[in-house]
């Protein structure tokens, strides 16, 4: 499986490409699903362009995505957009409209009660397992961890000479991962390196100008249908 990630914490400062509008975003993610993306990620932004769980800008970003696909479309809840947990939770219950996913990232405080409250509203939970940080450990020890929808395991790694074996780190840590699909993926000058790691292990994995800025030959993306077009290009070789 492949995940398209359109935008991350990435604004307009990033370049023209990145989509920071519900109507960017679901344009984007109709040119990345045409190529052969086959799920969406995205970050909902206020009017100043910044991440926010806020139920009117989540709200208008699924629906104009899902007015362009027919995948499954996620969200971010991460802790930058809302810092205190018991508010994140709360912005959760107030959501009018769903998303089919979201990710939690496990080494965040309370991440377990922001994952219960997407569970409570049938969202499925995507598992954000970061290198570098306690969160597999935490995952492991975690009552919820068997009901994620799946692991994903992020290498924070951007150094492309060392990522991929930051890469293989995270992956023992997390082990067995409750049996749960493991969704493996880099950033920056790590994410190819990592894409084709996962390529290699049989893994799902994701691409998209969250991730990356540059085609593997290190040419600047035009957008996020060409990350995609090239990640399923790209060879499972070194």
């Amino acid at each position: 499986m492949l995940q398209v990630c359109l935008n991350g914490p990435r604004g307009a400062g990033d370049g023209a490409a990145v989509p920071v509008s519900p109507g960017a975003m679901a344009e984007s993610a109709a040119e990345a699903v045409a190529v052969g993306a086959q799920d969406v990620h995205a970050h909902p932004k206020s009017p100043c362009g910044q991440d926010t769980l806020s139920p009117r800008a989540v709200a208008a970003t699924l629906e104009a995505i899902r007015s362009a696909v027919r995948v499954p479309v996620g969200v971010t809840t991460g802790a930058w957009a809302e810092p205190d947990p018991r508010a994140r939770a709360a912005r959760i219950r107030e959501w009018t409209v769903l998303p089919d996913h979201a990710s939690v990232n496990w080494h965040e405080p309370g991440a377990e009660e922001v994952a219960a409250a997407l569970l409570d509203r049938g969202v499925d939970v995507e598992a954000g397992l970061w290198s570098g940080t306690d969160g597999p450990a935490r995952f492991a020890a975690s009552h919820l961890a068997p009901r994620v929808l799946r692991v994903l395991a992020e290498v924070t790694d951007r150094d492309p000479g060392t990522a991929e074996a930051t890469a293989r780190k995270l992956l023992d840590a997390i082990g067995t991962a409750h049996e749960r699909p493991v969704l493996l993926h880099g950033e920056e000058g790590g994410a190819w390196p990592v894409l084709r790691l996962a390529r290699r292990l049989g893994l799902a994995t994701r691409i998209g100008l969250e991730d990356t800025l540059v085609l593997p030959d290190g040419q600047r993306a035009g957008s996020n249908a060409a990350l995609v077009a090239a990640a399923l290009g790209v060879g499972a070789g070194p």
